[in-house]
């Protein structure tokens, strides 16, 4: 029953949420889902039979839930396990998230991962944000929020590319990989939905971890030694100026820190305290898989959103040969040349030698999941 997976469904306005939102509902392969929608007049849903409404719940005829949020996300989603766990709900596989268009990702991202009464109900399984193709790059270039959709995004969804010239798809591909250069770019028309599901950690179809998939770290390394995600070269290829996202989305990154030995849980904890709370709202999202020395053979995972870190979970082992330590940071305004160096001061030095080895041995940090 839980944890339930939970689906972030973005974009700007207009970008065609409400048609693929539409779509989701039809489709048997997201299973019983609950759809939380931000305000319930925005979702055309109108040709779908309701059948009895509650409390802000709406059940509909194919079974599925929907419910505006009336406060607080997480009292939302509280509200539904509730629900499930004494059967005023039969059956509940699935959440997705429906946010407005203006809506800032992180916050909602904040609402499911770092609710302490919502860590062991749901897991996020991932964000998926709709760009209009036509409208998209513009749009990109003039909103911060569009920007931060794209950035935070395990998958983008691109609708209306039959509108779009090729020269203008093209423009749109580039700001959009300057922004996150490894979530897969998928285009709406014909899209299963089973390719906007499972974006974890864990795939079900294989039984294993994907860590490469969901840290997306390679595609990252690839763009820093190119210098694309630095925003300090362009990506307009000769397109009209206002194409030119690169231009407006230079504080707007990802990058991977990674670390080749086992390191101690506390040199973790105490290196993501440091960023969390001297980069608060900036750090958009955090992804991380962790060799831990207490326990290298049973990798330690991490998630945050700004200030919050989900409690980390461990794997039961490694899914393949690459045992290093990986942490990918997408931020707002964030320095990266100052995590690294602040991630390589921890890494660097021995916990042993450090001024602060006395009080660490005195006071021992808990290992989460030992």
């Amino acid at each position: 029953m839980f944890p339930i997976p939970v689906t972030i469904l973005t974009g700007f306005l207009g970008a065609g949420k409400t048609t693929l939102l539409t779509r989701l509902l039809k489709d048997p392969a997201l299973g019983d889902p609950a759809v939380v929608i931000n305000e319930f007049g925005e979702v055309g849903i109108d040709h779908l039979l309701v059948e009895k409404a509650s409390d802000g719940i709406i059940e509909l005829s194919d079974g599925c839930l929907c419910c505006t949020v009336r406060g607080e996300l997480a009292a939302t989603l509280a509200d539904l396990a509730d629900r499930l766990q004494t059967g005023r709900i039969a059956r509940l596989k699935r959440v997705v998230v429906e946010t407005t268009g203006l809506a800032d990702p992180a916050p909602v991202l904040a609402s499911v991962m770092g609710h302490p009464a919502l860590a062991q109900a749901y897991r996020l399984d991932g964000v998926i944000t709709v760009v209009d193709a036509v409208n998209g790059a513009a749009t990109l270039a003039r909103h911060v929020e569009a920007r931060r959709q794209v950035a935070v995004a395990d998958r983008i969804v691109l609708t209306k590319t039959d509108l779009a010239g090729d020269a203008g798809l093209q423009g749109l591909h580039d700001a959009i990989k300057a922004l996150n250069p490894g979530a897969p770019v998928l285009d709406a028309a014909g899209l299963p939905v089973a390719a906007l599901l499972e974006c974890g950690l864990w795939n079900p179809q294989s039984k294993s971890a994907d860590v490469a998939g969901w840290l997306r770290d390679a595609a990252l390394d690839d763009e820093h030694h190119h210098g694309h995600h630095h925003g300090s070269h362009s990506h307009a290829h000769g397109h009209h100026h206002h194409h030119d996202v690169s231009r407006h989305s230079e504080t707007i990154r990802s990058f991977a820190l990674t670390h080749d030995a086992p390191l101690p849980w506390s040199t973790i904890e105490m290196f993501l305290d440091l960023v969390r709370s001297t980069a608060g709202e900036r750090l958009l999202r955090m992804k991380g898989i962790v060799c831990v020395a207490e326990d290298p053979a049973r990798p330690l995972v991490l998630h945050g959103v700004q200030r919050l870190l989900h409690p980390p979970a461990r794997l039961p082992a490694w899914p393949d040969g690459d045992r290093r330590t990986r942490i990918v940071l997408i931020g707002d305004g964030l320095d990266e040349a100052w995590a690294r160096g602040l991630f390589a001061a921890f890494a660097g030095v021995p916990a042993i030698d450090r001024p602060d080895a006395a009080a660490l041995t005195a006071n021992p940090l808990a290992i989460p999941g030992a």
